[in-house]
This record gives C-alpha cells, sequence and structure tokens, in this order.
C-alpha cells in the first residue's frame, strides 16, 4: 500500500511523518546514547516529569531517577555494554521516576535497543501508571473495607456457589452455626439445615435455575437453621443474587432472632393471660355491679317509703337509722358507678384520633369553673402538645386530676395548680416505632400531699388515705392511671406531707394500629 510507513525509509517525507507520530504520543519517548545522555524527548515524556525538553536533552537520563538508581545507573549501561545482559531493555517493567519537583511516580518502561551506521541508541517508552495504581490502592482499601465490614459484622454471611457449595462464612457466621469457619468452607448449604429443607433444597434450587420463581431470594423471611451440635434455632434470612463474569454466586445474611422470638412468644402468652384476666375481672365488675343494683334499688326504695309514710311514725333512734341507712345505700350506688366506670375504661373504649390536649384542658377548666371559683384555685398552664388518644378518657383524666388537685387543699390557703409538658425519647435516636416518643404531663399543687411510703396504695382501686374526712370512693386515681397504661404511658407521684404534690402522668404520642 502506498501509504504503508517504512521507517527505513530516511527521506524528508517519512522523517516529518515519524516527527509528528512521536510528538504526539501520549506515552512519553525518550532516546539516550550509549553513555546515557538524553538526545530526544518528546513533549509528553517532558511533561510527565515536569520540565521543559530543553532542560534535559544533554542531561544524563539518571536525573530522572530517584535512589538507588540514580546513583547505579552508569555501572548498569557498562554492565550491559560489557555482558550484553539487560535488566530491562527488551524487557519492560515497572519502575519509578522523579520529576523536576522531586516527587516520586511509578511508570511502566519498555527499552529498546537501535543500531545506526555509526552509533547505538536506547529509545525509552515511559507509561505514567500514576492514575492506575492510585486506583489500584483505592480498590484494595475498599476491599479491605468490605473485607473488614464482613468480618466483624454482627449477623451472619454466607456465600454459596450455585451448586449450593458454602464459599465464604463471616465469623459471626460460624459462630452461629457453631462452627469453625473452616468446617463449612467447601461444603453444601444443606449442612446448616435441619429437616425437611435439608433434603429439599437441592430441588428448590433447581426450580430457581429453571423456572426463575423466587421463594426467598430477594425476599427475606424467617427460617430454621441447624447448629453443629444438632440444636435448631430461628434466623430472618435474607439472600441476594450476583453475578460475577460467567458465573453466578448467592449471599445470604442470617440474623439470629432466638431472643426475639422467644420475647414473643412470652408476650403472646402473657398477653393471652391477661386479656383472660382482664375480661374475667371487667364481667365480674359488671356482674357484681348489675346484680347488687337490684337489692340497692329496693332497700333505697324502701327507705324512701318509709320516710315518706313512717317517718313521723319512729322513734328519734329509728329515724336515726333510717338516715344512716339511706346514707350509705346512697354511697353504695356511687361505688357501683364508680366500679362499672372503672371496668368501662378498656370494655368500651374508642378509636384514638388526633387530640389538643390545651382543648381538652380549657373544657376541663370550664366544667369545673364553680369549685375553682369557691375555692379560690389558681391555674397556671404551659403549651400542651397534639397526642393520639381517646378524647373522652382524656377528659375523664384532667377532669380527675384537676378535682383531686382542688379537693385536696389546705385549710385557708388557695389552691395553686401548675399544670406544663416535656417531650421525651425513651431511647436516644429511636423515633420510628410507636411509643419511642412520649410527653411527660405534670400537674403540681401546694395540698396536703402525702407520705409518699403510700405511694403504691394512692392508685389502687377503693384506696383513700384521709378516711371519711373527703368526699369520694377513692377510684379516681385508679381510673386515672388505667387511663395513662391504656395510652401507652403510666402515672406516678412525688409528694410531701403538708406541702403539695406533683403527678407526673406520661402518655404516648403515637400508637399501634388495631
Amino acid at each position: 500500500m502506498e501509504d504503508t510507513l517504512n521507517y527505513n525509509d530516511e527521506s524528508p517525507d517519512n522523517s516529518t511523518r515519524l516527527k509528528a507520530i512521536i510528538d504526539t504520543a501520549i506515552d512519553g519517548i525518550i532516546t539516550i546514547d550509549s553513555k546515557g545522555i538524553i538526545e530526544t524527548v518528546n513533549p509528553a515524556a517532558a511533561q510527565i516529569f515536569g520540565y521543559a525538553p530543553e532542560e534535559i536533552i544533554g542531561q544524563n537520563v539518571m536525573i530522572l531517577m530517584p535512589e538507588p538508581d540514580h546513583s547505579q545507573h552508569d555501572r548498569y549501561i557498562e554492565n550491559y555494554h560489557r555482558t550484553g545482559v539487560g535488566q530491562i531493555i527488551g524487557i519492560g517493567r515497572e519502575v519509578m521516576g522523579k520529576k523536576k519537583d522531586g516527587t516520586l511516580f511509578p511508570f511502566l518502561l519498555s527499552i529498546s535497543e537501535v543500531k545506526l551506521k555509526d552509533k547505538q541508541i536506547f529509545t525509552g517508552i515511559v507509561h505514567d501508571i500514576s492514575g492506575l495504581k492510585k486506583a489500584e490502592a483505592a480498590l484494595r482499601e475498599s476491599e479491605n473495607k468490605i473485607n473488614s465490614i464482613i468480618q466483624g459484622a454482627v449477623d451472619g454471611i454466607i456465600t454459596i456457589d450455585t451448586g449450593g457449595i458454602i464459599e465464604m462464612v463471616n465469623p459471626a457466621a460460624a459462630k452461629q452455626f457453631g462452627y469453625e469457619a473452616g468446617e463449612l468452607i467447601g461444603k453444601s448449604i444443606n449442612l446448616l439445615m435441619p429437616e425437611p429443607d435439608q433434603s429439599l433444597h437441592d430441588s428448590y434450587m433447581h426450580n430457581y435455575h429453571v423456572t426463575g420463581q423466587k421463594r426467598i431470594i430477594g425476599i427475606g423471611r424467617e427460617v430454621t437453621g441447624m447448629r453443629k451440635d444438632g440444636s435448631i434455632f430461628p434466623f430472618y434470612l435474607s439472600i441476594s443474587e450476583v453475578q460475577l463474569g460467567d458465573r453466578k454466586v448467592y449471599t445470604g445474611f442470617v440474623h439470629d432472632i432466638t431472643r426475639q422470638k422467644l420475647t414473643e412468644e412470652r408476650l403472646r402468652r402473657y398477653a393471652a393471660e391477661l386479656e383472660r384476666s382482664n375480661r374475667e375481672l371487667q364481667d365480674f365488675a359488671y356482674v357484681s355491679s348489675h346484680d347488687l343494683q337490684e337489692p340497692l334499688r329496693k332497700i333505697q326504695a324502701f327507705g324512701d317509703r318509709l320516710l315518706s309514710k313512717e317517718y313521723d311514725n319512729l322513734s328519734e333512734q329509728g329515724k336515726d337509722y333510717v338516715d344512716r341507712m339511706l346514707n350509705a345505700a346512697s354511697r353504695m350506688q356511687n361505688l357501683i358507678n364508680d366500679l362499672l366506670g372503672f371496668s368501662r375504661v378498656t370494655a368500651k373504649s374508642k378509636p384514638f384520633v388526633k387530640v389538643k390536649l390545651d382543648d381538652i384542658l380549657t373544657e376541663v377548666i370550664s366544667d369545673l369553673e364553680v369549685s375553682i371559683e369557691q375555692t379560690g384555685a389558681q391555674i397556671v398552664r404551659s403549651p400542651l402538645p397534639e397526642i393520639e388518644a381517646e378524647p373522652t378518657q382524656m377528659r375523664q383524666l384532667f377532669q380527675n386530676m384537676l378535682s383531686n388537685a382542688i379537693k385536696f387543699r389546705k385549710e385557708n390557703e388557695s389552691p395553686i395548680i401548675n399544670i406544663y409538658a416535656k417531650s421525651l425519647q425513651r431511647k436516644a435516636h429511636l423515633t420510628a416505632t410507636p411509643g419511642d416518643e412520649v410527653t411527660e404531663i405534670y400537674i403540681e399543687d401546694n395540698g396536703i400531699g402525702f407520705d409518699e411510703k403510700y405511694l403504691d396504695r394512692i392508685f389502687n382501686i377503693f384506696q383513700r388515705l384521709e378516711g371519711q374526712k373527703y368526699e369520694g370512693s377513692g377510684i379516681g386515681l385508679a381510673v386515672c392511671r388505667k387511663i395513662a397504661i391504656r395510652h401507652g404511658g403510666d402515672i406516678t407521684a412525688q409528694s410531701q406531707a403538708g406541702v403539695g404534690t406533683r403527678f407526673i402522668i406520661t402518655l404516648a404520642l403515637k400508637h399501634p394500629e388495631d
């Protein structure tokens, strides 16, 4: 072909062509004479080493070399001329270069020897591999990081091939199954499965390869594993499929859920027992209260007849007996009504909705307006949050708490009631699950207070510390606590006799859907 380049052709056109190729080459091209003196440098080589071409032409090539090559290069050339054995000529290898500013960098150097009519020259091709080395270092660092993550992972990680043969096991997986990693490499994954999965796993793999239908790959589910000692345990398994060149591997992530499943089972049994117990208590409370209503109504009815028809015929002592009987019947009626109300807190509850506690408090204060005015009570309030709750029960809660604070005031001293809230997280960094975030409602008063050794008693049904001095059945705080517990919280108090009481009501901001 006419355009074929003839390197032996010394015509002007061919020389121009060769110079153009060398000058535009991406790799550096340097020629030296038999003593190592640089004769030519193309622009790429000058740029790679950080020089202008005129700065290095005529210099010994050793200026481009770091130690020890810098000092030993002349001896390398002399040895080659004497023995004909080259360490790099005609071979090529990776070496280090030195730039003008003293920085070192790696490059691939290939040297060819050319014998001209009157002299011998060497041509070096310089390919800068700094970027490649950085990429290799980054890849190694990435591989080391990935390996460290795999080796240090809390969950087990196992890789198998398409035949189900284990290729990699991290320490966590080996420990979970009770093996040393070396005992599992090269073994079938069936080894870690109880029956029937152990016998059926190969058919699972075959079915997936034939149909592509996924039963667990990319989905994840709870399964059972078998340890070396034959014991079985539950774990959550998620499997990813990876194509490596011309082959496929599967990586399984093993999360031991033994503790979680035991906790779930304990909670299930506890919840079932609690539900049965609550149902019995609710039935007992309702039936007892309902059955007591009829004889009580007769006592009240015949007592009222005695008052209206026979009162004047009674002695003074008889009249006192009738009055005391009717008072006792009235108190019993109130107790029955309170007991029915207590049993209905959970028996006939409504769904939770968004509730502005500020609005509830405003309504309650309005309802208690008469007793607030009569006692000269002062209500100091700060903003309360919006939560998911049952509005009626929130109203009942605040009504009972404020009524108590007004009722148990000190003689000759107007009650001062301070109401405010604080938001809390049960555990740091956890806010996703209903119940993680709660509000604490503080209701502080300057009333009679109580000795904190009675703290547990005041929230029990029908418990009263002040005997008959104050009206009521003693069920109010028990109802409040039941409401708080139903709303994902609880209620407690800090108090000192003669100083006052601070009630702390905890309520969850959100609740699981039924």
